[in-house]
């Protein structure tokens, strides 16, 4: 359904729109994904660390897993402790210099990767009516408006 329609709106122009419609899509897959992550009782910013995590295929500094989260958050300490608390990451101090952590994904945080990896494939398929071409476009406007 159109922004307008669906917020009850009239825009400025159509930059506006875009700008208030690319808010609103951003909090209403946020929400879907909320509550779809609430299932392995995860947050988004959560499973954000588990994924960097196993991407980086050891350990890395926590400052690291910082600047590669999507979201970022000045809660990331806590939300590892968490994931450590679970026993899905776990955290080791650099001997050389103590001020250094470093952070890695244990096999349980390895197997709910996988089991939300094979689960979300409909689960979480926002582009289902768009085509590829589509969805590259929106990426590359979307880059574009970053900057």
């Amino acid at each position: 359904m159109e922004i307008g329609k669906v917020i009850q709106s009239k825009f400025k122009n159509s930059k506006h729109k875009a700008v208030v419609n690319l808010r609103y899509t951003s909090n209403y897959l946020g929400n879907i994904q909320n509550s779809y992550m609430a299932k392995f009782d995860l947050s988004m910013p959560q499973f954000n660390i588990l994924r960097i995590l196993r991407g980086a295929n050891g350990s890395i500094s926590v400052n690291s897993v910082k600047e590669r989260m999507v979201e970022k958050s000045p809660n990331t300490t806590r939300l590892m402790d968490k994931l450590i608390d679970k026993g899905l990451m776990e955290r080791v101090r650099c001997e050389s210099d103590r001020r250094v952590v470093y952070v890695s994904i244990t096999e349980a945080g390895l197997k709910i990767l996988k089991q939300i990896d094979d689960d979300q494939q409909s689960e979480l398929d926002f582009t289902g009516n768009m085509t590829e071409e589509e969805a590259e476009v929106l990426s590359n406007l979307l880059d574009k408006l970053r900057g």
